[in-house]
């Protein structure tokens, strides 16, 4: 245990040996999650390679002080990362090579805002990736994930709550008439950014555009006036949308 942790520290601290080895003795996930996903009209080893993509992620976000079982942790996000292949994969086809590229720029652009304290420009990603500006912006764009209004946005007491099912009338949370399309791109722009906010914030908009409650009932529940909950909401919803840009 002690010298998983080591590595896990060296590995978030850069170490490239540290993470390759994490990766090579956790293979074993990929492969135990990857032949439940047999027969669905991809190769094994197409399947395979997305699932350690999986688990590079799970390896570059895991947390030690969750005091959780790494294998608890990773088998979700490469459940997850083979599950949104198979999904994308039928409505926009991406090479691997894309794919891969995609997610070695995302962790280098992370890392650099860490080390800079603000958004790295292309030219200071492009020298931390070796990728040219075009290849950065065509992989990222390729990368990017196609919504399905037929998508899980939300889930409570084992009921799921599809897009569809949000985007409704074309009528705001309060009964007010809202046009169709920025309804619709309100509930998108919450529904990938959600993980960005902090826990208030996220009570907030799950309470608002989720559970479909009124500014004033979140108000009561937040302990926070209706005014506060007004102006609150609509700065999470223009820096989720500057995200967006």
């Amino acid at each position: 245990m002690e010298r998983f942790a080591e590595l896990m520290r060296q590995a978030h601290e850069g170490d490239k040996e540290a993470r390759d080895l994490l990766v090579s003795e956790n293979l074993g996930l990929v492969y135990a999650v990857a032949r439940r996903f047999e027969n669905r009209g991809h190769d094994r080893e197409e399947i395979f390679q997305i699932g350690c993509i999986g688990l590079m992620k799970a390896i570059d976000k895991f947390d030690l002080s969750l005091n959780l079982a790494f294998s608890t942790y990773a088998v979700p996000m490469i459940t997850g990362e083979i599950r949104r292949f198979l999904r994308d994969d039928g409505m926009v086809k991406v090479s691997r090579t894309l794919k891969e590229n995609g997610y070695k720029i995302s962790r280098a652009k992370e890392q650099l805002t860490k080390e800079l304290g603000r958004e790295p420009e292309l030219s200071e990603i492009s020298a931390a990736t070796g990728f040219s500006a075009e290849e950065i912006v065509l992989a990222t764009e390729a990368n990017r994930e196609v919504e399905s209004i037929y998508q899980p946005v939300y889930e409570k007491d084992g009921d799921e709550l599809l897009l569809i099912d949000q985007i409704g009338s074309g009528r705001g949370y309060d009964g007010e008439d809202e046009p169709l399309k920025e309804a619709v791109l309100n509930r998108m722009v919450v529904r990938q950014l959600l993980a960005l906010l902090g826990e208030r914030e996220r009570r907030l908009i799950l309470l608002r555009y989720f559970e479909n409650k009124t500014q004033t009932e979140v108000a009561g529940e937040l302990g926070m006036s209706q005014v506060q909950v007004s102006r609150m909401e609509k700065k999470i919803l223009l820096r989720l949308r500057e995200k967006m840009v």
